[in-house]
């Protein structure tokens, strides 16, 4: 069955993570995405690893895990964009294309003849991102930027980790991956303009921009205040308790969301008085005594072991959770049944792993039908197909080292 946005084409001339976050988000709904790499080495992280795919141990690698973590569903098209000849190639590729996605350096593109305002030229409904570290405009804009330093410069880093301690990154790049989901956002979103209207439009994404807008409730306290929240460590800035505690054996995390789970709370600790002490009674006098109430909650947790914990707090309906490690959370029984991890077959590696999107379809599931490509792996099928090159000029283009 197709995807929701069958139909639509799009050139993705990104690399690293937004901008591939964003065309796999798209090739899963279903759109053709063709990644235009250059020849030789493609994206850079083709190359980011160990581990490869199938691992480091074999007898031939392929491409990086990182890479097949961002690239599956395109089709990948080698092309000098730098020879006269590859950009005119992308251009005649424009002209067929519904959406074009780049993340190149603010006006890195127009010597190439490859900004928007020359594409839009020859394909006025063309959807044109831009991803870059801070946008299009503003003092900052002709710096490159990486998502370490957007955690850090767009406040994330200052919410992240003890309070006695180092600021902290997210594990993941979180500032690339959020980019890539809201471009896709926003691309879906011209699209559905383009349909009513014929006209295309330029969507200028920036990694600083996501990343101060999502910081959410952590924004909102501080314009509510004008005081900037402190880093917390596994505590919530705005509901106590809710955060990881020690048992006698590890830890969990226990997150209390209003009064009636604290009482339950409560009541299974054996400490019914605590819900009653009017220090603790409402969510709000619990976080303004929130270090009085932790202390005397972390030493009752170390009474009991996680396990014991994790069935008597689930049968009374008070939100809690394990801490996994990778190899636990494929090996959890709810990811396993929402099918999360999958199989897909690629041209070198036989099968490999991917991670399934968490879109859940009702009239149009999503296909997993192929793996990231290799390099250059749909070069001639791309140009025979939509621009109609024989074979003999292909093969020209080859010797000349235009497409590869």
């Amino acid at each position: 069955m197709a995807g929701p946005l069958q139909g639509f084409r799009v050139l993705d001339l990104s690399r690293i993570l937004a901008g591939p976050w964003a065309s796999q988000m798209l090739a899963d709904l279903g759109a053709e995405v063709i990644k235009v790499e250059r020849p030789g080495s493609g994206d850079d992280t083709r190359g980011w690893g160990p581990p490869y795919i199938p691992d480091q141990s074999a007898a031939a690698t392929t491409e990086s895990a990182y890479f097949h973590g961002a690239n599956r569903g395109k089709q990948s098209l080698c092309i000098d964009m730098g020879n006269p000849r590859g950009q005119a190639l992308i251009r005649d590729l424009v002209r067929h294309s519904d959406v074009l996605i780049e993340n190149f350096k603010v006006g890195g593109l127009a010597r190439y003849g490859l900004d928007y305002d020359s594409l839009k030229a020859i394909n006025a409904k063309l959807v044109y991102c831009s991803i870059t570290g801070f946008g299009q405009t503003g003092p900052y804009a002709a710096r490159a930027g990486y998502d370490f330093m957007i955690q850090a410069m767009g406040g994330m880093m200052s919410v992240t980790g003890e309070a006695e301690g180092q600021p902290m990154k997210i594990g993941v790049a979180l500032a690339d991956v959020l980019t890539g989901l809201y471009a896709a956002n926003a691309i879906q979103a011209a699209l559905i303009h383009q349909r009513e209207t014929g006209q295309g439009q330029y969507i200028d994404m920036a990694l600083l921009d996501v990343q101060v807008a999502t910081l959410a409730n952590q924004a909102m306290n501080y314009l509510a205040t004008g005081n900037s929240p402190r880093r917390l460590g596994n505590a919530h800035p705005n509901i106590v308790p809710y955060q990881a505690f020690q048992t006698a054996d590890g830890y969990i995390i226990l997150a209390v969301g209003n009064d009636a789970q604290f009482e339950r709370f409560c009541d299974l600790a054996e400490v019914p008085e605590l819900a009653d002490d009017g220090r603790f009674q409402k969510n709000s006098d619990r976080v303004r005594h929130r270090q009085t109430l932790v202390s005397q909650i972390s030493a009752i947790m170390q009474s009991k072991t996680s396990a014991d914990w994790l069935e008597q707090l689930n049968a009374r309906g008070i939100p809690c959770g394990p801490i996994n490690d990778l190899e636990q959370v494929f090996a959890d029984p709810q990811v396993q049944h929402r099918g999360l991890q999958l199989e897909l077959e690629h041209p070198v590696a036989g099968k490999v792993a991917s991670v399934a999107n968490p879109i859940r379809f009702s009239q149009t599931p999503i296909e997993y039908d192929r793996a990231p490509p290799l390099l250059g792996q749909h070069t001639d099928a791309v140009l025979q197909r939509i621009l109609g090159l024989d074979a003999d000029v292909i093969a020209e283009l080859r010797n000349d080292a235009i497409v590869a």
